[in-house]
């Protein structure tokens, strides 16, 4: 179901308290949502991060609601958002992220990458605060999930790990060359990127001695 808005809510977002000011107008028409049940909204966001739609996903339990996939990204992409935010209410008010809402979550965080339309932020709210996966630093650590990425995404992520550690290796061969021909430490950083730091370790190390 869209959420009909007015012109003064299809605001800029800018943090998670502007999308929270709107999000709790709409829990508290009573005569549209019932409260008593979990329900599961999807906000668009234009490129300059302006509201472009609110879709109410699903209706669930008192505890639980489940979204699915095609639901969450089929009117973000007929629409265009270039992001979206995930946000559904607790009605007993408990703002605390379950491991449902971890897992939900954390698919659709992966969904999001492979039709190139991140998820921006989860909200969890009641008719008196929210959370924010965001803000909590949930949304970081669902990130590293590999839970639900495509063995094909896996294996470019590894491929991809592999190539750095290789580029690594031949920018630390390169600075050993440079300094057992007796190149000083500010011009082996300046020509391989590594920092002092990094030099002056792995000449402790001894891995910059040939």
């Amino acid at each position: 179901m869209d959420i009909k808005l007015t012109d003064a809510e299809r605001i800029k977002i800018l943090n998670s308290d502007d999308l929270y000011g709107i999000m709790q107008r709409i829990l508290l028409r009573e005569d549209k949502i019932d409260q008593n049940r979990e329900h599961f909204w999807v906000i668009g966001l234009a490129n300059n991060c302006r509201i472009l739609f609110i879709e109410l996903i699903c209706l669930g339990s008192v505890n639980r609601s489940i979204a699915d996939p095609m639901e969450v990204f089929s009117l973000a992409l007929q629409k265009r958002a270039v992001q979206i935010i995930l946000c559904h209410n607790h009605p007993s008010g408990e703002l605390r992220a379950s491991a449902a809402d971890k897992d939900s979550t954390d698919r659709l965080i992966q969904v999001g990458k492979i039709v190139s339309t991140p998820v921006l932020d989860h909200l969890i709210i009641s008719d008196k605060s929210f959370i924010s996966f965001m803000d909590t630093g949930l949304m970081d650590e669902l990130e590293m999930s590999d839970k639900y990425v495509p063995p094909y995404k896996l294996k470019e992520r590894y491929e991809k790990e592999a190539a750095r550690i290789a580029e690594q290796k031949r920018t630390i061969d390169i600075a050993r060359q440079l300094k057992s021909n007796g190149v000083d430490l500010q011009t082996i950083s300046d020509s391989t990127g590594l920092s002092m730091k990094e030099l002056e370790s792995l000449e402790n190390d001894s891995k910059l001695n040939p």
